[in-house]
């Protein structure tokens, strides 16, 4: 290959182009960004860069010295708009055509919206968006209203009650986390954010903002009203992959990819817009965590440059969550699964480790302030190891 294109510069992106010139890519490499920054990492913007503990320049992943050593072509501003695949030309919003030989496609996801736009309502997602939010909660609204008690929503609600500031926190299940964790799971996560003074509304959805030239309050689908400064929203994420729909490619919930991450040939997908089959759980997935976007990354650029070789990327899916001095960290897909356990601690001191099996196997281990035992239940998901035998194992 003379020239392969990379779009999306995020952290998916950036791995794979890395990966690339580590193993040997000397070509052309275009690495194609619709945000005007540099690749930065997100898991702090709900955290540290919200919080005003961390300025942006913490958050880069690469310098400016370390992107012209990587040797790129650098198009960061300017959004991919077309995928010819049989000609593998990607075309640019500025009007430019990239002829190359090999595409990743690693575009990411977008917040989904509320309503109309709002002055006072946010999303949190890039730099930008933590940029504006911090800026709004640093003039010391009265209430933040945040819409989801996913991992965004829990994260800015804490980081929100951490700065004084009163949060209620909306969520259409019974309890935060419950579509991942199961129900008593979520409710434990439920009384922390309780025990820190989050105003819970729980089993009830949106139903409209409040307010003309700025947000006011949040209409409930139960009829309530919550009074509001600042409202964010975070409600899940679309893969972006409208840029593709004239493509040929299954981009139905993100980008269709075979087991080795190839979606067409010479055109690979990684990251938070890839869905493939993973063989280790016998499941088709779309991965929303900074460490798939990583390994997934570097994967697709081997699959890329070396095919079938590189063989099937078949991961046990990890992430962690931090809200107020709780550690957080799911292991494994909890997908169908029929068992649970409580393997060490216990829920009433909230630092414990679970783990969860599906039909006699463990295939997932969640952890409270316990990464060791994490890490090592891990293990024996990757090693598909009986749920049985789980329980017993010591470390």
């Amino acid at each position: 290959m003379k020239a392969i294109a990379v779009v999306g510069a995020s952290l998916a992106g950036l791995r794979a182009a890395e990966a690339l010139r580590r193993d040997g890519f000397d070509g052309q490499l275009h690495l194609i960004g619709d945000e005007p920054h540099r690749p930065y990492d997100r898991p702090p913007l709900s955290k540290q860069v919200l919080a005003g503990e961390w300025d942006s320049d913490r958050t880069w992943l690469i310098s400016p010295e370390q992107l012209d050593d990587l040797g790129v072509h650098a198009h960061f501003g300017v959004r991919a708009t077309g995928l010819d695949v049989a000609g593998t030309t990607v075309t640019l919003a500025s009007g430019d055509a990239l002829a190359v030989d090999g595409v990743v496609i690693a575009t990411g996801a977008r917040c989904r919206t509320l309503g109309d736009p709002l002055p006072g309502v946010f999303t949190l997602r890039g730099l930008d968006d933590a940029l504006a939010l911090r800026a709004a909660l640093e003039r010391s609204p009265q209430r933040v209203v945040v819409i989801g008690a996913g991992f965004i929503g829990a994260e800015v609600a804490a980081t929100a009650r951490e700065l004084g500031i009163e949060v209620t926190m909306v969520e259409m299940a019974a309890a935060p986390f419950e579509r991942s964790l199961g129900a008593d799971m979520g409710a434990v996560l439920a009384e922390i954010h309780r025990d820190h003074g989050v105003d819970l509304r729980l089993g009830v959805g949106w139903a409209g903002f409040v307010g003309n030239d700025a947000v006011e309050g949040v209409a409930l689908t139960n009829g309530t009203t919550i009074a509001a400064d600042v409202v964010v929203v975070g409600v899940g994420v679309t893969p972006n992959t409208e840029w593709l729909a004239s493509s040929g490619l299954d981009v139905t919930n993100g980008v269709l990819c075979d087991e080795t991450s190839l979606a067409a040939p010479n055109v690979v997908a990684a990251g938070d817009v890839a869905r493939w089959p993973n063989a280790h759980f016998g499941d088709v997935m779309r991965v929303e965590h900074w460490d798939n976007a990583t390994t997934q990354g570097v994967h697709a650029a081997k699959r890329l440059l070396h095919g079938d070789s590189a063989g099937a990327y078949a991961p046990t899916p990890w992430f962690w969550s931090d809200q107020y001095d709780r550690k957080l960290q799911l292991a494994g897909r909890t997908t169908g699964a029929d068992s649970f356990q409580i393997v060490d601690g216990d829920i009433e001191s909230r630092r414990f480790a679970a783990i969860y099996g599906r039909a006699g196997q463990i295939v997932a281990v969640l952890g409270m302030n316990r990464p060791r035992h994490v890490m090592r239940y891990r293990g024996l998901i990757d090693s598909q190891t009986s749920f049985s035998d789980a329980l017993v194992a010591e470390f």
